[in-house]
């Protein structure tokens, strides 16, 4: 009988290292379509239907949106640790330069967008929304230098994943500290007991990795639970996984392996279908030039760029740091324009930021389209094949 469908296609694709970024883009303009049809209700809600146990001790009942925001990106958020980890053992953050810039990076990424947008909204109802361009959605970044294979240095990806970790870290603290109704202590404390147990197995050097899931289980509850947003606790699980500097493959990477796939080509699709039925309103348009919409338009097209290019000068020139290995200016600038697609977390943040519904529509849209075209300036300019390392050092002599 002969084959109808030949496999060897779909086979090829999802072992091509843009089969993540393809499907997560597919998943996007899917879910955009679904949210402007007569379906968006009925998908609203299933992503609002409740799932899970609850009990008087127990409380693991939430809707589908939140366990794939919570759940599903902890476990993102662990692979992405476990290769941060590995770079600063072994890689391209392994000595304190290298380490300090992405670091630094970041801190200046997230104050000169907030700063861009008090410019515009200080003393405004709409001032309370000055968190919301300081924010860089990891996966959206990840997937479209993934798109870029080998186009860009290899230390560059892990600078970005970074400095987007460091970002996302610093957005979690904000959110905690001035977004957040209070944090349970509590619930702290038995999550660093949790995390204790963990580093205690690596202390003992335990070499199952999948024995760390189980107390990293319990980190994820508790720090859940504890008011600060759970995908934090991904990264403090990977930060436990053993590893060396050796050819010998490590528990770490044994980890990491396991879960690249499922990752890239399961969960942030799921994730990006799941944040991005937006239903768009005539009101939006209007918020595109006000206040508001510039401030997180200019906050992330430009304040994310000027503030890690403008903190990367500042490092190299006081020698606190160098770039990563084998890139330009022209690299660091795509960098901080692909910073600027802050998406899901900058959604999260303008619903904290505001009552108003209008307020809410308005910073969805100014997000969600400076999302899109900083993806795409960055994706340029990364791709470009002008000699901008030598303009960049002509302008700095």
């Amino acid at each position: 009988m002969p084959q109808l469908i030949n496999l060897n296609v779909f086979k090829n694709f999802l072992r091509s290292s843009n089969a993540g970024g393809t499907l997560l883009f597919f998943a996007v303009i899917i879910s955009m379509i679904v949210a402007n049809s007569s379906f968006a209700q009925p998908l609203q809600q299933l992503l609002d239907r409740q799932l899970g146990f609850e009990n008087e001790s127990i409380h693991l009942k939430y809707s589908i949106l939140l366990w794939i925001n919570d759940g599903l990106m902890a476990i993102f958020f662990l692979m992405v640790g476990l290769e941060i980890k590995r770079e600063i053992v072994e890689g391209e953050l392994s000595s304190p330069k290298k380490a300090s810039l992405p670091i630094l990076c970041a801190l200046g990424g997230a104050v000169v967008p907030a700063l861009v947008y008090l410019s515009l909204n200080a003393g405004s109802e709409a001032a309370s929304g000055w968190g919301i361009p300081m924010a860089t959605d990891i996966a959206f970044a990840l997937a479209v230098i993934s798109l870029l294979g080998n186009k860009v240095p290899a230390s560059l990806k892990i600078f970005l994943a970074a400095l987007a970790i460091v970002d996302d870290l610093i957005a979690i603290l904000v959110i905690a500290f001035f977004y957040s109704s209070g944090i349970e202590t509590t619930y702290l404390g038995y999550a660093a007991i949790a995390l204790a147990v963990l580093i205690a197995m690596n202390r003992l050097n335990i070499q199952n990795p999948y024995l760390y899931l189980i107390p990293g289980v319990f980190v994820w509850y508790f720090v859940h639970h504890s008011g600060i947003h759970a995908t934090i606790a991904g990264v403090l699980v990977a930060l436990t996984i053993p590893t060396n500097d050796t050819d010998i493959e490590s528990p770490l990477e044994r980890l990491e392996h396991a879960l690249v796939k499922p990752v890239n080509l399961l969960i942030i699709p799921i994730f990006a279908f799941a944040n991005t039925n937006i239903t768009l309103e005539s009101s939006m348009v209007q918020g595109l030039t006000s206040s508001l919409g510039l401030g997180i338009s200019l906050g992330l097209l430009l304040g994310k760029p000027i503030g890690i290019l403008l903190t990367a000068f500042l490092c190299q020139k006081l020698k606190l740091s160098t770039l990563p290995e084998n890139s330009t200016w022209r690299h660091i600038l795509g960098v901080g324009l692909l910073a600027g697609i802050g998406f899901t977390m900058s959604i999260f943040i303008a619903l904290l930021s505001f009552e108003s519904v209008i307020h809410i529509a308005e910073a969805k849209l100014a997000i969600l389209l400076t999302s899109l075209l900083a993806g795409v300036v960055g994706y340029l300019v990364l791709r470009s094949g002008k000699n901008w390392n030598a303009i960049s050092r002509t302008a700095i002599k």
